[in-house]
């Protein structure tokens, strides 16, 4: 299986003000948002990184299924692009790519994956 990303990587994507980055990490989860429904729907909660850093996890709920049993202080792994925004950054593209354009990404909780 692969490593993690650090989660200096994360603090440097952040500090950086970088957007578009595939990476991989880990993190918990500290909020559960309602989902966005606005075009393609998204179950949407915050992780914290173990270097306190938080990031926003927009997985599309039209391409993959939702993570069901997610509760607050779970751990999740995840592999998604990385996009910048003045709160530490959202994690997207967590799910296959039916266009098999971009990289499949994925989540993983309570040893099921989620893509």
């Amino acid at each position: 299986m692969l490593e993690p990303d650090s989660d200096g990587f994360l603090v440097h994507l952040f500090s950086g003000g970088q957007s578009s980055v595939q990476v991989y990490g880990s993190g918990v989860v500290t909020s559960i948002l309602s989902d966005d429904l606005d075009g393609s729907r998204h179950q949407r909660f915050i992780i914290e990184l173990k270097s306190k850093q938080t990031l926003l996890i927009g997985h599309n709920i039209d391409l993959a299924p939702r993570i069901d049993g997610l509760y607050l202080n779970d751990r999740i792994e995840f592999f998604g692009e990385y996009e910048w925004n003045d709160k530490g950054g959202v994690i997207h593209w967590t799910h296959d790519d039916p266009e098999e354009i971009h990289v499949n990404g994925w989540i993983f909780h309570k040893n099921v994956i989620y893509q």
